[in-house]
């Protein structure tokens, strides 16, 4: 039978991690807190970087504007794009507090695979947002205003009057469809340690994940050619890069794993 004094120690590990996670919960929302502050006072600055794209196309001196058709429109605009960089800023920050909160208790070799995806989380985050930021935002942009069209007898000219929070939206959708599916490396690496998946399944169901992985560029960007070639192109890199690290993971485990002879 269990004692009154085994339950107190059963139960001091669990209250002390749950005090641990709190902790590290209240660092992230403290820090989200912040972010949030600080991307609200450079709301403007912010969006207007994001509008470079499309500035470059029309020229600085073209006379276009942007507008917005409600009172709280452009106020609601701001508070998105500080949630959404106050997210932005924060991850990496966050995982660093989650890594505080799993390492103690994880083995050696454990710690070195989860601080390969810590690692890899940010960058392949921000290398995505800023291939759909420098390099499909000036060619889709470019392509959607072909089909502008100048005033001729008997019709009115067809320009471009962007609303902010439709822009605003577009350019974030973009950005997080990009950065999300730089993610899949670190996706596939979890499942494969997990024993879900290998690098050999991956590899024998590449075809498969060719179709899907165009199938969701076309769902998440604009119905345009070039923002899903230019996203289903490196995520199926990504997918291959993914093989070939599993399989150098793998081998490594392995030889850590042997035995040494005298």
């Amino acid at each position: 039978m269990t004692s009154h004094d085994d339950l107190d120690l059963s139960r001091a590990p669990l209250l002390a991690h749950l005090l641990e996670l709190r902790k590290r919960l209240l660092i992230c929302l403290g820090l989200f807190a912040v972010a949030f502050g600080v991307s609200y006072l450079f709301a403007e600055p912010l969006y207007r970087f994001l509008m470079e794209p499309l500035v470059d196309i029309f020229g600085p001196d073209s006379g276009r504007r942007m507008i917005f058709t409600g009172l709280h429109e452009a106020f609601l605009t701001q508070l998105k794009l500080a949630f959404v960089s106050a997210l932005f800023f924060t991850l990496p920050l966050a995982l660093i507090q989650v890594w505080k909160f799993m390492a103690p208790g994880l083995y050696q070799h454990e710690q070195g695979y989860l601080r390969l995806l810590f690692a890899l989380t940010p960058i392949l985050f921000v290398v995505g947002a800023a291939l759909a930021y420098y390099v499909v935002f000036p060619l889709a942009w470019q392509f959607f205003l072909s089909f502008e069209a100048p005033a001729v007898a008997g019709s009115l000219p067809v320009e471009l009057e962007a609303r902010v929070s439709e822009y605003l939206g577009l350019v974030i959708r973009l950005i997080l469809a990009f950065g999300l599916s730089f993610e899949l490396p670190v996706v596939l690496l979890l499942l494969a340690r997990t024993g879900a998946i290998t690098a050999d399944s991956l590899a024998h169901n590449r075809r498969y994940a060719i179709v899907a992985i165009f199938a969701v560029a076309a769902l998440v960007t604009p119905p345009d050619l070039i923002s899903q070639i230019a996203l289903g192109s490196p995520i199926l890199l990504l997918y291959e890069a993914s093989i070939w690290l599993i399989r150098l993971l793998d081998r490594r485990a392995a030889l850590a794993d042997k035995p040494t002879t005298n």
